[in-house]
């Protein structure tokens, strides 16, 4: 039978809120330090599916949240596009060749790539509680190409922004190279025992209304439209990071099941505003959660009380954090679990 966080992605209205945490696999949990301490680096963390599959079973072990998402990394999908990609310390993610000065064209995929994250859900969904969703994802076009022309994240993604206005053709070409690769991403992911996913644009918050629109709205709508026509009961949930009032405009036109919202977008307003009946996922301030104390309490409730009339999956507004304490999690989960 489907759980409690499956049943909200369909529309059901549960009073006592399902829960998930993004990044809730990883650098906050000592079991997740003492296991990549053994095995490497983080790109080979995710190319050993059996270790893969333990980090994404970590926190449901720990806290029983209703939701586990797959251990992995949104560029994997230009890595089975063919570039080249490393994970260096204290830098984080490289790409190479960058596309702000090669043609998509010069790059060869390996798609083979992608076939042990398939493995990684498959011994997941073999170990994973029946009422606990599996949770896949992938990068949402925009967010991925910043990274595949820049060869590295950046604070206003200005060398993407640029190749966007200056060459909006090849650009094109980029976004839709990556939406029809994703496709097969989320499929296969479904194909192994995904049963809901989430499409995360980090970056959806640098680009102006139009480019929004086009950038962002679109290739999501054509991922969105293709998942329904392929897996019709998999809710795909779109996360636009920073979308601000936009979020509306995403939510009547990209066709998600559900929206992902950060902690910047006030709750009241976004219950009030968005497509009724329409699931919402978030979204508390991860600092409050490593803050803690009485106003991880009070910021909690505020969540719950705003969203109590619609579908709701409590969340975060963004990732937890790497020193976030142990114990202000499961303060989290028993406010979030106190709602009758």
């Amino acid at each position: 039978m489907p759980g409690p966080l499956l049943n909200a992605l369909r529309g059901e209205n549960i009073r006592r809120r399902p829960v998930w945490l993004m990044r809730q696999a990883g650098r906050y949990l000592p079991e997740y330090r003492a296991l990549r301490a053994e095995k490497g680096g983080f790109l080979a963390l995710v190319y050993d599916s059996a270790a893969a599959a333990e980090i994404t079973l970590q926190p449901i072990r720990r806290f029983g949240f209703d939701g586990a998402i797959l251990f992995s990394d949104i560029l994997i999908v230009p890595y089975a596009m063919g570039q080249g990609l490393e994970f260096l310390a204290g830098e984080g993610p490289k790409l190479s060749p960058k596309l702000v000065d090669h043609a998509l064209s010069s790059l060869t995929a390996v798609p083979e790539r992608l076939s042990p994250i398939y493995d990684t859900v498959k011994r997941v969904v073999a170990d994973l509680p029946g009422e606990v969703t599996m949770l896949g994802f992938a990068g949402s076009p925009w967010t991925v190409a910043t990274y595949m022309v820049a060869g590295e994240g950046s604070r206003d993604q200005a060398e993407t922004r640029a190749m966007a206005w200056r060459d909006p053709q090849a650009f094109q070409a980029i976004i839709d190279a990556i939406v029809e690769v994703t496709i097969e991403y989320l499929s296969g992911q479904i194909a192994a025992g995904a049963e809901a996913v989430q499409l995360f644009d980090s970056w959806a918050g640098t680009l102006a209304p139009s480019e929004f629109e086009r950038w962002v709205i679109a290739p999501n709508a054509r991922i969105a439209a293709e998942i329904h026509r392929r897996h019709p009961s998999v809710p795909v949930i779109g996360f636009p990071k920073g979308a601000g009032e936009k979020l509306l405009a995403y939510a009547r036109e990209t066709g998600v099941d559900a929206v992902g919202i950060d902690e910047t977008i006030d709750p009241v307003w976004a219950a009030r505003e968005l497509p009724q009946g329409l699931p919402v996922q978030g979204n508390l301030d991860p600092l409050v959660l490593l803050a803690g104390g009485a106003s991880l309490e009070l910021e909690a409730r505020r969540v719950l009380d705003a969203f109590a009339d619609r579908p709701h999956v409590f969340n975060l507004g963004h990732g937890i954090g790497q020193f976030t304490p142990i114990e202000h999690v499961q303060r989290l989960l028993d406010v979030v679990r106190s709602v009758d």
